[in-house]
């Protein structure tokens, strides 16, 4: 049995379409995964939603029902609550006018990325939920998640210890867990709890290698799991672009979020 999942699109229709072509390629999955994060800052909100609402749709009943799940991510909870990041502030007079243009820039974003989806797309994301998980014969229970478990802005990454990672998945059971949002690819085994910690990176803005399309198939056979951490190459200047061509409000700050400068 093959699961794929992807994560992190971030309205980036290209890098999206370039992996869902390598996966087709590869002989396509069994399941399929979208772990959050689906629609803001890139050019294509809409069309990304329409393009997983399309897998839904089509897994809702017959042979393929129950092979879909979507969850929602921070950005998308931000795009239908008008939620922003938690910030901290500043203790610095100069530190403010940074402040001020970051969250006029993430805001600006939310609001055009939602001024971009009809009612059916913007109804897709508030139905999303926060989680799902998968009963895999011989080898035990999949979760699936964006930052932690219950914290879609909670932060599992390479660096966290195995004492604080064990304690993020404390209140669910299984052996493998899946996440997204530190658009990072890591693979981690822990010392505490059995727990295999797995982030398939980001799709559509991957902060490790710009341009490069992240996602993971997991392949799961006699009662073992084989991990496939990919990356594929897609044309990062053409949706920047893009985001020129639709008239995206903080193009200076989107161009350097997706080129990491």
């Amino acid at each position: 049995m093959r699961l794929a999942v992807i994560s992190d699109i971030h309205g980036n229709l290209t890098a999206l379409e370039a992996v869902l072509a390598d996966l087709e390629a590869r002989g396509g999955s069994d399941h399929l995964w979208f772990l959050g994060d689906l629609a803001a800052i890139g050019p294509r909100p809409a069309e990304c939603v329409r393009r997983i609402k399309a897998f839904a749709d089509a897994a809702a009943e017959g042979e393929k029902k129950g092979t879909f799940r979507a969850i929602r991510g921070n950005t998308d909870r931000w795009i239908v609550h008008g939620t922003r990041a938690k910030s901290a502030g500043v203790d610095k007079a100069e530190d403010l006018p940074n402040l001020i243009n970051a969250f006029r820039n993430m805001g600006g974003a939310m609001i055009w990325a939602l001024e971009q989806l009809s009612y059916e797309e913007y109804d897709f994301l508030r139905k999303l939920p926060g989680e799902c998980d998968l009963q895999v014969p011989g080898y035990g229970t999949v979760i699936g998640y964006h930052g932690t478990p219950g914290d879609d802005e909670g932060f599992l990454t390479p660096e966290t210890t195995d004492e604080e990672a064990a304690d993020a998945l404390l209140d669910r059971e299984g052996r493998l867990g899946i996440g997204g949002h530190i658009h990072r690819q890591m693979d981690r085994s822990l010392s505490i709890g059995g727990w295999r910690a797995i982030n398939v990176g980001s799709v559509g803005m991957s902060f490790e290698k710009p341009g490069i399309a992240q996602y993971g198939v997991f392949t799961f056979e006699d009662g073992d799991v084989q991990v496939d951490l990919r990356g594929v190459p897609y044309d990062l200047e053409a949706v920047i672009a893009d985001l020129k061509a639709v008239g995206f409000p903080a193009l200076d700050w989107a161009t350097k979020t997706f080129r990491r400068t």
